[in-house]
C-alpha cells in the first residue's frame, strides 16, 4: 500500500524528498549517485528508497531527522508496495527497499540474476490494523474466522449482518491493500490462510490514506492496513480488537511487541543493497537508522523493537558493515 500519514515529522506522500547527510568518507557504486566528501566530512549525494508505503513514512522520518544534522545528502522514499519495491531493488535501481514482509523467493531470484546481494534488517514493529467507521457502535472485536467470511475469495458477503446476526442491516463496504502490497500479502496468509487469496470486489489501493478517506466516508465501511496509519486518524476511524483464538485483543505497542496481538503483528524491515553500501551517503544511512531506531519509531508513532529484537538488529548490522568491501 503507498501513502504517508502525518505526524510531527512525516510529510508528503509518493515519492518524499529529504536531505541528509552522513559524516564519512566517499565512495563509489550502484543507484543513486555519487557521494563526496568535504574537508568537514559533509557529503553529497542520494540515496534512494522504495518499496512498503506502510515503512515508508518510518523510513522518511529517519531521513527528515538525519537531515537536520546533515543536510547535504537527499534521500528520496518511494511507495510502490512492497512487491513493486522489491521489482526496482532487484533491478538495481534503489539502494534501499522498504519491505512489511520477508522478501520471497521469486524477489531473492530475481536478485541473485542482477547480482544484487542485500542485508535484512529488521527495523519496527507493526500491528496489522482493522478499522471501522467512527459510527460503527454495533461491532468492537471480530474474530479471525468473521475477517475470513469477509474476505475469503468468493465472499458475497455485503451486509453488516452477514457477519454476525446481531449486527444491524448495514451495507458492508470494503477498503484495503493493492495486490503489490505487502500489507495485501501478510493480511491474506494470516486471515484466509494463503498469501494472496482474497475476494476481487473491494476497493483495492496502493495509498493507505484513500483507505483512509473510504471507511470513514462510510458508515459500514471496514479497511486494514499499518496501526501508524491509524494512530494518525484516530479522529475519524475505530481500530478492532481481533479474536485471534485467545480473546478480544486491542492493537497497541505493547501487544505487538509481547505477540499477544495474533494474528497481525508483525516485524517491519528494510533491505540496504550491500553494493550501495559502498557509498559512504548510503552506509552512513542506514547506521544513523540503525543506532536511532527506537527514536525514530516513536516519532513516526511507529512500534519499537523489544531488547530481543535490538540485540539481533546491531548484530545484523555489523555484520553487513563487515561484508561491505
Amino acid at each position: 500500500m503507498n501513502g504517508t500519514p502525518g505526524s510531527g515529522k512525516i510529510v508528503g506522500v509518493a515519492a518524499l524528498t529529504f536531505a541528509a547527510a552522513l559524516a564519512l568518507s566517499a565512495c563509489g557504486g550502484g543507484a543513486g549517485g555519487t557521494g563526496s566528501s568535504s574537508g568537514s566530512g559533509d557529503l553529497s549525494g542520494t540515496v534512494t528508497v522504495d518499496g512498503s508505503s506502510t515503512v515508508a513514512p518510518l523510513t522518511t522520518a529517519a531521513a527528515e531527522i538525519f537531515a537536520e544534522e546533515q543536510p547535504k545528502v537527499r534521500v528520496t522514499v518511494g511507495t510502490s508496495g512492497t512487491g513493486g519495491g522489491f521489482e526496482k531493488f532487484c533491478a538495481g535501481e534503489t539502494d534501499i527497499s522498504d519491505a512489511s514482509r520477508p522478501i520471497e523467493n521469486e524477489e531473492k531470484s530475481a536478485c541473485e540474476a542482477k547480482g544484487i546481494t542485500y542485508g535484512q534488517l529488521t527495523v519496527a514493529n507493526d500491528a496489522l490494523t482493522v478499522v471501522v467507521n467512527k459510527d460503527a457502535d454495533w461491532v468492537d472485536c471480530l474474530t479471525v474466522a468473521q475477517l475470513k467470511k469477509i474476505w475469503e475469495p468468493g465472499s458475497k458477503v455485503n451486509n453488516w449482518n452477514q457477519v454476525d446476526s446481531s449486527f444491524p442491516s448495514e451495507p458492508l463496504k470494503l477498503f484495503g491493500a493493492g495486490t503489490d502490497s505487502g500489507t495485501f500479502d501478510y493480511f491474506t496468509e494470516k486471515i484466509n490462510g494463503k498469501e494472496g487469496a482474497s475476494r476481487t470486489d473491494y476497493s483495492p489501493t496502493e495509498d493507505d490514506n484513500v483507505t483512509v478517506q473510504g471507511v470513514a466516508g462510510s458508515k459500514g465501511g471496514l479497511g486494514y492496513f499499518g496501526y501508524s496509519y491509524f494512530e494518525e486518524n484516530t479522529d475519524k476511524l475505530k481500530a478492532l480488537k481481533i479474536d485471534g483464538g485467545a480473546g478480544c485483543v486491542a492493537p497497541s505497542v505493547q501487544t505487538a511487541q509481547d505477540g499477544t496481538y495474533k494474528p497481525l503483528s508483525r516485524p517491519l524491515f528494510i533491505y540496504p543493497n550491500v553494493e550501495s553500501l559502498d557509498k559512504a551517503q548510503v552506509l552512513g544511512f542506514v547506521e544513523y537508522y540503525v543506532d536511532n531506531n527506537e527514536s525514530i519509531a516513536k516519532d513516526a508513532r511507529f512500534i519499537p523493537l523489544n531488547s530481543e529484537q535490538e540485540t539481533v538488529l546491531t548484530s545484523s548490522f555489523d555484520k553487513l558493515k563487515a561484508s561491505v568491501k
